[in-house]
Order: C-alpha cells, then structure tokens, then sequence
C-alpha cells in the first residue's frame, strides 16, 4: 500500500517528537534508526530534530510518498524497543499520534500503524491524546476536576490546573450554601460548629470522633487553600514548578475533598 505524501509541518512535529532533549532518542540512537530504516542521514552534525527533518523530508521527495517515514516511526515505536523504558514509549507514542491524527493515522499500544478520522483541531487533537486525563481517570477523579479544569488539563497546565482545582472547592461551597465569602473565612461560615449548626456537616456531629473529623476537614480545606490555590496565586509559575506526579497527586487530594462533599449534610436556616 502506498501513502501519500505527508505534510512538510506534519515531518517537521515528527522529528522534533523523536529528537525531544528529554524523552526522545539519543544522536546516536537516531543514526541507527535511520540506518536501519535505509534512510540516508544526510547531515548527521546538526541538531537532531532538524537532522531527522531533513533525513525523513529529502526521502519522502525521493520516493514520492511517505512509505519510508511511516515506516520509521513504527519502526521506532516497536514496543520491543523500549521494554525497560515504558514511558518513553508512552510518551512518543502520544506526541506523535497527535500530529499524525491530522493525516488520519495512529500508532496503536502494540506500535502498528492504523488508519482514523482525521482531527480538525488542536483541541481535539490533545483531546484524542491525553496521557494526563487517562491518568486522572485511572485515579477515580471526580468529575468536578474534569468540569472546572478541563482547559487546563488539556492543554496539561500543571500550574494553572492546580490553581482552578483549588478554586472549584470554594466555588462548589459557595453553590451549596449561598453563602459569598472566601478563603478561612468561608469555610468558617460553611463548617463551624462551635455554638452552632453548621451549614454543612460531614455527620450528625454527635461524638467526639465526629466533631473531630469536622474540625480536621475544616483545616484540611485551609491548608489547600493556603498552600495550593494561594501560592499559586501570588507566585509566577516560573517560580513556583509543578511537575506531572505532584500535579496528579495534588488532584487527588482536591478529588478527596469533592468526594467528601458528595456526601456532607446540608442544612439551610
């Protein structure tokens, strides 16, 4: 079967998958791959993305269509390949499925090449291809992470994603008691209980055990605020880094606290 002719963009995000600093192939890993792909490496000395660039655009001109470049990316995709490097394989896989999803193609979990309706957007591009949203569905997130953050999760804004999740306890509080404040002063108003029903109480609050649990949530919930949706607030993401596993977790917890709303009893007076 022949392929037609990719898109000079379309070998451009290929290369610049393959040869990423971080996750992709090493210079000499390259020069093997093009090697054993019989694919003249025409300028071995320059970067390597533009090395691979230039290598896969030169023989889709020679050939006429892009047999040879589709053969090299599932060439370098078997999954035989990165056996002691799951994540590499992962991540190659995702990037360059959503560049490829534009041509109507996908490299499968076993590394063969298929045939899909094309994509039309980058939204849904990243849509079809979010290693961070498999991730959160695979922790059982709540789906009011997915409703407020779905942006940011996208578009894998680990900063921005921590700062809404913050805020959508605040606002999901908010819509359960009518109440308008914010910050301390809001979770105050919404769980003390001291000399009074609270707004919302995780039990009936009539032992020791039950009170205590609601002072903990109560402080559970200022301590996110204060570390999570505060900081972000104030410091520039430049600063202040958040990286995948602590983005991941931080959700998890803020999913906790969700799932702890589900339940909570709602007393209006």
């Amino acid at each position: 079967m022949s392929y037609k002719k990719l898109d000079l963009s379309i070998i451009e995000g290929i290369s610049k998958a393959l040869g990423d600093t971080d996750n992709g192939f090493t210079g000499t890993e390259i020069g093997q791959l093009l090697y054993e792909c019989n694919i003249n490496d025409s300028n071995p000395s320059i970067t390597k993305w533009r090395r691979l660039n230039e290598a896969l655009s030169i023989k889709q001109q020679q050939d006429n269509c892009s047999n040879n470049i589709l053969n090299l990316i599932t060439h370098s995709l078997k999954p035989s390949r990165h056996i002691n490097n799951q994540e590499r394989f992962n991540f190659l896989k995702d990037e360059i499925n959503k560049i490829l999803g534009f041509e109507g193609l996908e490299i499968s979990e076993s590394g063969e090449l298929k045939k899909i309706s094309k994509v039309k957007t980058i939204s849904e591009a990243k849509e079809r291809v979010n290693r961070l949203k498999e991730k959160l569905k695979n922790r059982n997130t709540h789906n009011e992470i997915f409703k407020f953050c779905n942006e940011e999760i996208l578009s894998e804004n680990y900063f921005h994603l921590v700062f809404e999740a913050t805020k959508s306890i605040a606002q999901r509080i908010r819509q359960m008691t009518n109440l308008t404040s914010d910050g301390s002063n809001l979770i105050d108003e919404a769980f003390s209980f001291k000399n009074k029903i609270p707004k919302l109480a995780l039990s009936m609050l009539e032992t020791e055990s039950q009170k205590s649990e609601q002072s903990g949530f109560m402080n559970l919930l200022k301590g996110i605020f204060g570390m999570f949706r505060n900081t972000t607030a104030h410091l520039p993401k430049i600063v202040w880094k958040i990286e995948e596993d602590e983005a991941l977790d931080i959700l998890s917890l803020i999913s906790l606290v969700h799932k702890r709303l589900d339940n909570v009893q709602i007393i209006n007076y």
